[in-house]
């Protein structure tokens, strides 16, 4: 019998945690303007450290939560203000494994430090239209075009 009780407290367990994943995905999701965003957290190893999420627009600041977490906070948030894309390319080598094949790389750089984040193709021209629709007398932000790849 200690045994079915143990097996019932575990189930109950797992149950609780993918609830409260759920909760908290359908309260951070929950006003939209949300995007699939990749973020690197870690440059230790070459073309790894990628972490999936998402991202989520909130005036100035773009908040990043990371897939599989419970926080409901955002792990990162990114300031409009200061922010500014420095480079653009395709995922390359172990990055090609980790993300979907038509997610684009961006370095960005801010007041803080740089940071790399991925998204869609299709994501990124949303993304920059946010970065360049500053207030009236903010500082436009720096974008290189050189890096970006030709489209295939």
């Amino acid at each position: 019998m200690e045994i079915v009780e143990g097996v019932g407290v575990g189930v109950v367990v797992i149950l609780g945690a993918l609830l409260t994943l759920f909760v908290r995905r359908a309260l951070v999701t929950r006003s939209g303007g949300i995007i699939r965003l990749s973020v690197r957290v870690t440059t230790m190893l070459d073309g790894r450290g990628w972490s999936p999420g998402f991202g989520r627009f909130a005036g100035d600041e773009l908040r990043w939560y990371r897939m599989f977490s419970f926080a409901i906070r955002p792990k990162r948030v990114l300031s409009r203000k200061g922010l500014a894309v420095e480079r653009r390319r395709l995922p390359e080598g172990q990055e090609r494994l980790s993300m979907p094949s038509d997610w684009v790389i961006l370095r960005c750089t801010s007041h803080h430090a740089p940071v790399e984040i991925a998204m869609a193709r299709s994501t990124v021209t949303g993304f920059l239209s946010w970065l360049e629709a500053a207030p009236p007398g903010a500082v436009s932000p720096r974008m290189a075009s050189q890096d970006w790849p030709a489209a295939s």
